[in-house]
């Protein structure tokens, strides 16, 4: 998109009213979390999707004070948490860090280093993609702190295997993922209980777009990192995708380096997330070029979710988010 947009020159075609049921159910689970479980905690990489439950737990457990850097009074009834891979983006971690200081929240981060030393992961490759390998510093971290609910930002509308899950997904002793198991969620009714060992994973976004996301952005004037929006990246053509050029993702001899401008749909390990071409300045320009996308954004940006139709899937039943 070359030309700025404003949301208001979308209107009537372009029908917001939604949001405000949508943030209704997502307040109303985060609430549902804090009354259930002992000890959750909301996973807080500071990627749009888990900006949006922030903003969401904001509202559902804090006061309103514009006098305040966050816009808010108090503190949130749980920890943030994040698994740091090593191989995330710099600019990323540094908002993280801003926005959890600005909050003045707890965050407690788990780092897939640590369990490289622990030998609990070992790596073929020391440049190959450690998204996967999430899993197991994430359960490590559960273990570690006791958490027995574990808040997301997954929408169902991001992947096949998402589609399948609930809203309170039932997580066993292994911190595995097993469809047959998930509970029935009828009538906005909940069944939290669990084993010792157990734990669930809560994703109040669950019924939300990437649409949606952005409009909810563009509405609350959430802080996103910059990578978000358009910017000059060198970049590499790999496999139909723009591979960032970085310390961990280097080109290939046989592969040109060219500068363009991109900006990313999602943001995740640097080795296999990708930016697509764009011109978005402001979360506005986003919600007009993603009224016109076919593809998620995962399909669209995403390395590891390509290798097959059920790697998200597999990754899910060993534990992953």
């Amino acid at each position: 998109m070359n030309a700025r947009v404003d949301l208001d020159q979308l209107l009537p075609e372009l029908d917001r009213r939604h949001l405000d049921w949508l943030e209704e159910e997502a307040i109303f689970i985060l609430r549902e979390v804090a009354a259930s479980f002992e000890r959750p905690a909301l996973l807080f990489s500071g990627g749009k999707d888990s900006c949006v439950v922030l903003r969401l737990a904001e509202k559902a457990f804090k006061m309103r004070d514009e006098r305040e850097p966050s816009g808010f009074r108090g503190r949130l009834p749980f920890p943030l948490l994040h698994v740091d891979t090593g191989h995330n983006f710099p600019e990323v971690l540094a908002f993280r860090d801003q926005r959890v200081a600005e909050m003045n929240e707890r965050l407690v981060v788990g780092h897939l280093e640590e369990s490289i030393r622990r030998g609990t992961v070992r790596l073929a490759d020391p440049l190959e993609s450690r998204n996967g390998h999430q899993t197991v510093t994430l359960l490590e971290a559960i273990e570690e702190h006791r958490y027995d609910c574990l808040i997301g930002g997954a929408r169902r509308d991001e992947e096949k295997a998402r589609a399948k899950e609930r809203i309170f997904s039932h997580r066993d002793g292994f911190g595995q993922w097993q469809p047959k198991e998930q509970r029935p969620e009828l009538w906005t009714l909940f069944n939290t209980r669990h084993r010792p060992g157990e734990h669930f994973r809560s994703f109040p976004i669950s019924n939300w777009t990437e649409l949606d996301v952005w409009l909810y952005i563009a509405r609350e004037r959430i802080p996103l990192p910059g990578l978000y929006y358009a910017h000059e990246r060198p970049v590499v053509h790999r496999k139909g995708l723009l591979v960032p050029v970085t310390d961990v993702t280097p080109p290939h001899a046989d592969e040109a380096v060219i500068n363009e401008k991109v900006r990313f749909r999602t943001v995740g390990d640097m080795t296999c997330t990708c930016p697509v071409r764009s011109d978005a300045q402001t979360a506005a320009d986003i919600v007009a070029e993603t009224l016109t996308v076919t593809v998620s954004e995962r399909g669209a940006t995403r390395m590891d979710d390509r290798t097959s139709d059920a790697s998200m899937e597999r990754r899910k039943k060993e534990g992953y988010f």
